[in-house]
């Protein structure tokens, strides 16, 4: 069996180079060779979010792994020969991200010999990862469009530091390749919608503060404004999340999205989300901050072009363009912001 060597710490170097290599590694069958993985970073090595991720891939196909263990900076990854669809439940034990996870796996799932389920357990919403609400309501309606077929259910929130909170999330086979997207144009907004949700803080009326915010912040633009305001009363600790979503005339989705934490306001909380998600509508892109980089894997794998306009280059963008050139042997062109990549048009029926 071939075997991919991956340095960990090129470009980002974050725990995402590795998901994109073990998951790559899997649907090509090939092994994986990681070493300095996350070598930067304030904790270097595995994180527990990283470790399940990687537990996944090989429980999927009926793998092998050697040294993926807490703080390793150096594993090996023998996938096994297909990825088996069914029912599965992976529990990160902390606060990291089942966004992520559930990210490393959709690909998987799409190319499995059957129907998955996934029950994740972790965060679903912390800082430094799109929330639960962003893949929801933002990526995964573009991966529908490209052919998959994909839902979404946040069963129960989860924040920092306890966790705890479920996602589930449900695919089906692709029974052709990815189809590519073309968003080479931002167009008009025609509505803003989301989700303003807190946990045990109805009677400090957290959600309808950031709603009532974002409603003001955003009334200079005149935009239709359509925000569900959520109280919940499952999660384990008190927590707030904030999404917001600008659909645009021309099928673009663009979303921005921050946690609670103590001492963060609803008001900065709302302030930071319309900033944010105006920005990256001004700069004329085509998808936000966050999806820019997250589409890469699945345009790689799609058919013929898919091309989009960057908000910005980000270190993410970077390192997942490089790591889909390198494993896939992809064609990528970026012309300003601009991008065109010409993807592999991975069969499902060659898979397993």
């Amino acid at each position: 069996m071939p075997v991919i060597e991956v340095d960990g710490s090129m470009h980002s170097g974050s725990g995402t180079l590795l998901r994109y290599a073990a998951v790559l590694a899997t649907l090509l069958g090939e092994s994986l060779h990681m070493y300095g993985i996350r070598a930067s970073r304030d904790k270097p090595g595995l994180r527990p979010q990283h470790l399940v991720a990687l537990k996944a891939c090989a429980g999927l196909s009926r793998g092998e792994l050697e040294g993926a263990e807490i703080n390793a900076r150096e594993i090996r990854y023998r996938p096994g020969l297909q990825v088996k669809g069914g029912s599965y439940h992976w529990d990160i034990g902390t606060a990291g991200s089942t966004t992520m996870l559930a990210f490393a796996l959709l690909p998987l799932a799409l190319y499995a010999d059957g129907p998955c389920t996934f029950t994740l357990t972790g965060g679903l919403f912390q800082d430094f990862a799109p929330s639960a609400f962003h893949m929801q309501r933002v990526l995964l309606p573009l991966v529908r469009k490209m052919g998959g077929e994909v839902q979404l259910e946040i069963i129960r929130p989860g924040y920092v530091p306890q966790g705890r909170g479920v996602l589930r999330m449900q695919a089906g086979r692709l029974r052709r390749p990815l189809r590519p997207l073309r968003m080479p144009v931002q167009g008009n907004i025609t509505k803003i919608g989301g989700v303003a949700l807190s946990s045990h803080l109805r009677q400090e009326r957290v959600s309808d503060r950031m709603a009532r915010e974002c409603a003001r912040l955003l009334g200079r633009w005149k935009y239709p404004l359509n925000l569900d305001i959520c109280y919940d009363e499952t999660a384990v600790q008190k927590g707030a999340a904030l999404m917001l979503r600008a659909e645009t005339d021309t099928g673009c989705l663009l979303g921005s999205d921050q946690a609670g934490k103590r001492g963060r306001r609803s008001e900065s909380i709302a302030d930071f989300v319309v900033k944010t998600l105006m920005e990256d509508v001004r700069s004329g892109a085509t998808t936000d901050r966050h999806l820019a980089d997250q589409l890469i894997l699945f345009a790689a794998l799609a058919e013929n072009k898919t091309e989009y306009v960057l908000p910005a280059m980000t270190d993410h963008v970077q390192s997942n363009l490089w790591l889909v050139r390198e494993l896939l042997g992809v064609g990528v062109n970026l012309q300003g912001n601009h991008l065109t990549i010409e993807g592999i048009g991975l069969d499902p029926s060659r898979i397993g």
